[in-house]
């Protein structure tokens, strides 16, 4: 298999597994931001948020709520958690297969997923929100062909 996510789904690439059912698959992060960086990912391959079904991005969520509420009654002690898709290379995604990242957080860990970022005012918002809104119709309508 070329895809490590559906290796590690099909048993064939270890991972620590923390949950399964016959759709999702949640295991530890290799390299994980914290204690508990879980990820999730459907059983059934997709690439990113334009890949996959609305359904299967509502059942990671669902998974990824589970996985946060046992970080926080766990050993772990986690007092919030991110939950983060990565879509696309622009977008820092670097395996191709949709997965949810669960970081538990503890208050005062310090980490931060926005370091160096600038806050950026848009000049036109009127008009960014219009495109976006076209763009909705336009997609829900071709969908709905």
């Amino acid at each position: 298999m070329s895809c490590v996510f559906c290796s590690v789904a099909a048993g064939e690439a270890p991972a620590v597994r923390v949950f399964e059912d016959g759709d999702y698959l949640a295991f530890l992060d290799i390299r994980p931001f914290t204690r508990g960086h879980t990820l999730v990912i459907p059983k059934q391959h997709s690439v990113d948020l334009t890949d996959t079904p609305a359904e299967t991005l509502a059942g990671m969520l669902a998974v990824g709520q589970r996985i946060a509420r046992a970080a926080r009654a766990s050993g772990l002690h986690a007092d919030g958690t991110n939950l983060v898709i990565n879509d696309g290379r622009a977008a820092f995604q670097s395996v191709f297969h949709i997965h949810l990242h669960v970081v538990p957080r503890r208050s005062g860990d310090k980490l931060s997923f926005a370091k160096g970022v600038l806050v950026r005012r848009d000049p036109d918002r009127e008009r960014t929100g219009a495109m976006l809104r076209a763009a909705l119709a336009d997609t829900d309508a071709a969908q709905s062909d």
